[in-house]
């Protein structure tokens, strides 16, 4: 499969400051990547440069194997949707999606059946005749989209376009959005903090830290395989527990401790120099890899904990266990009820826990 855009050791700086660096990426025809990570973290700038909106430092950009690092953002090839729905108050939505058609001076007949296609495949072919004011935050958004859905363009890029719309909204939202994509089967690059969205709608994640792309994988494989602790820690909610220890050997084999309880670490796969003997490192343990009370399989060890709060939510419910000198949080069946102070076992799949250097932070 060809590459649909091409980023070449792209850096770029603000004074003193680089916000991206040495940067190579390459996002395949038709795929669907996520640009994931917190506030700073770089996601919008690489946008930004990708769209001809800002002007890298150093490196290179090519979209469909044509380099565009100078080029105009018109002569990219790309549809932007951008956070805010920057909508022109005073035209219709009808108007608002063909005003750059006009511009480009696109045939009138041309130009009604685009945005035809485009009302239809967004469903706002009812709201061609109302303005922006009269719309709601979700169809201000799809009018965006349809925007940027009228052009024909090889590359879509969204700028955290849901994070203005409540929960519910965002929900419907990014359905459309995942619609959109097995309908179009264009390429998309999608920038956003929530990693609920990440999740959902990714081919692909980047996630990214201090302008640096930490881990490029399918979802499935960042939330059970973290390249690293910062991975680990930002996918997941609640987050992934951490367990600080070290590696000690029994004559079972080599177990993890932390203050004074061991964990068997068999079943979990790692390169057989890594567990080695006194090495510093972190376990960390997602709450619904954590097996409670009659969940434990037979024979398999087994700790005591003692309930500290317990948060229903519905179709499950999320505990907040003291054990081993630690807090950690467990999801658990909405179906059980365990009231502070109730002591209860626990189990660890070590087959899907996660094992960091304390001190490098990587994967073991």
């Amino acid at each position: 499969m060809s590459n649909s855009v091409s980023i070449r050791d792209l850096s770029l700086s603000f004074g003193a400051v680089n916000v991206l660096q040495n940067l190579d990426l390459d996002i395949r025809d038709g795929e669907f990547l996520v640009l994931l990570g917190s506030s700073g973290c770089g996601k919008s700038t690489l946008l930004n440069c990708i769209a001809g909106l800002l002007e890298p430092t150093d490196g290179q950009i090519f979209i469909k194997h044509r380099n565009v690092t100078w080029e105009e953002p018109k002569d990219r090839g790309i549809g932007m949707v951008f956070q805010s729905y920057a909508l022109y108050p005073q035209m219709t939505v009808e108007k608002n999606l063909s005003f750059g058609l006009r511009v480009a001076k696109v045939p009138d007949e041309k130009i009604r059946e685009k945005v035809a296609r485009a009302a239809e495949i967004l469903q706002i072919e009812p709201l061609l005749k109302r303005k922006p004011a009269e719309l709601s935050g979700g169809q201000r958004q799809r009018v965006a989209i349809g925007r940027a859905l009228v052009r024909d363009v090889d590359v879509f890029l969204f700028d955290e376009p849901l994070s203005n719309l409540d929960a519910k909204l965002r929900s419907e939202l990014r359905v459309e959005i995942k619609r959109l994509h097995h309908s179009l089967k264009n390429t998309m690059i999608y920038v956003t903090h929530d990693q609920i969205e990440a999740l959902t709608l990714a081919d692909r994640i980047a996630i990214m830290k201090g302008g640096v792309i930490q881990q490029l994988d399918d979802p499935m494989t960042i939330y059970n395989r973290p390249k690293n602790k910062f991975v680990a820690g930002f996918i997941g909610s609640p987050s992934m527990n951490f367990l600080h220890g070290e590696l000690v050997d029994r004559p079972g084999g080599i177990v993890f401790r932390t203050n004074g309880v061991d964990f068997s670490l068999a079943g979990y796969a790692s390169a057989a120099d890594a567990l080695t003997a006194g090495r510093k490192v972190v376990l960390g343990l997602r709450p619904e890899h954590i097996q409670v009370d009659d969940d434990v399989p037979a024979g398999a060890e087994a700790h005591e904990a003692v309930v500290d709060i317990e948060e229903p939510m519905g179709a499950d419910n999320l505990l907040w266990l003291k054990h081993a000198g630690h807090v950690m949080s467990v999801r658990t069946s909405g179906t059980r009820r365990y009231p502070p102070g109730a002591r209860l076992r626990l189990g660890f799949d070590m087959s899907v826990a996660s094992l960091f250097d304390a001190e490098t932070e990587e994967r073991l």
